[in-house]
């Protein structure tokens, strides 16, 4: 009698704590691309990298990485995105001066908004 209660309820409660656990991680992912605009970085793109990065099982995050060669040294700056429905990725060309706004992690610069200075000649 006593397992035809407990075993319910059991069940019922590691349901209700995976439903709050994934519509946090949810909520993670989707401001992921929520950079604060804390500093602003200018330069040129010395090269970049692309790829889809696993965010939480089913969830996945576009990484775009820069390298941004500015007045001083080369410095890492990473874009990162959740890839929902009818995504609309930003490309970035090597050559072209950028300035981005967000803030720095460590040694990598992570940013959302951007401006295009001057597009490269082609």
């Amino acid at each position: 009698m006593v397992t035809a209660i407990v075993i319910p309820i059991i069940c019922l409660y590691f349901y209700w704590l995976t439903r709050k656990e994934m519509k946090e991680q949810d909520n993670k992912w989707l401001s992921v691309s929520n950079i604060p605009k804390e500093s602003i970085l200018a330069g040129e793109i010395k090269s970049m990298n692309e790829e889809k990065q696993r965010f939480y099982y089913h969830r996945y995050i576009y990484v775009q990485t820069l390298k941004l060669q500015t007045a001083t040294k080369l410095i890492t700056a990473k874009k990162i995105t959740p890839i929902i429905k009818n995504i609309q990725l930003d490309s970035f060309v090597v050559g072209d001066h950028i300035r981005m706004f967000g803030k720095w992690e460590g040694s990598t610069f992570l940013f959302s908004h951007y401006e295009i200075e001057n597009k490269r000649d082609q």
